[in-house]
């Protein structure tokens, strides 16, 4: 799940300068489980603007705001109040944003909200980054825990040596993840796995921006 946070309304109010009307777009996804994109956040922001002299055409809550075929058939059924907007504002990750631009060419998109990171969810309002999607995976190698995300150094070969009590000596708050892969191999059998080198990722590898066509790879 992509983690957002809200960008602070006062400075919305900056971004939103010159524009009167806003069409408010949210995400019934990765925002709303984040409570920061979903009915009542959008709801919210609707009476913030309003109440700042701004006038809220209409909204929307896509799905998954990173559909555009999914955003492009809802902003045509509410195409009438789209086109009574002089903006659009996102309560979606960055990617939901480049969505709804991709839909409407002929607008401004601005985003309410700020994409920090993929998270597990602990529980609900605790998120934990587990994943950096860096394209080079090494999980079948350090028994399903990421080291380049959990590890501060984002070291690939076993631990630095400055673990205290199990915790990282960058941030005494996390565990060594290199403990705790260790831990993991030894309790599934597999301890020989720390003896493979595990080299430094061919970043010429990983294209920037990456697309993948699913049907193109059967």
């Amino acid at each position: 799940m992509i983690i957002t946070s809200a960008k602070d309304k006062k400075n919305l109010l900056c971004v939103l300068e010159g524009y009167r009307s806003v069409f408010l777009v949210g995400c019934g996804s990765c925002a709303t489980a984040c409570n920061t994109g979903g009915e009542k956040e959008v709801l919210e922001m609707q009476e913030f603007l309003e109440h700042n002299g701004k006038s809220v055409t209409g909204w929307i809550i896509p799905d998954e705001t990173c559909q555009q075929m999914l955003c492009r058939k809802e902003l045509r059924v509410n195409s009438r109040q789209v086109e009574d907007a002089a903006c659009l504002l996102v309560l979606a990750c960055g990617a939901g944003v480049q969505s709804i631009g991709s839909v409407i060419d002929d607008k401004p998109i601005f985003s309410a909200l700020d994409s920090l990171f993929l998270g597990n969810v602990e529980r609900i309002g605790k998120y934990a980054e587990t994943c950096s999607m860096c394209g080079n995976c090494v999980l079948n190698k350090t028994g399903g825990i990421c080291p380049v995300t959990r590890c501060a150094k984002g070291l690939l070969n076993g631990p630095c040596g400055g673990p205290v009590d199990g915790k990282c000596e960058v941030n005494p708050d996390n565990d060594c993840a290199w403990i705790l892969i260790y831990k993991r191999l030894k309790a599934c059998g597999r301890l020989d796995k720390l003896d493979d080198i595990t080299l430094p990722a061919d970043r010429q590898t990983r294209e920037k921006p990456f697309h993948l066509d699913t049907k193109k790879r059967q």
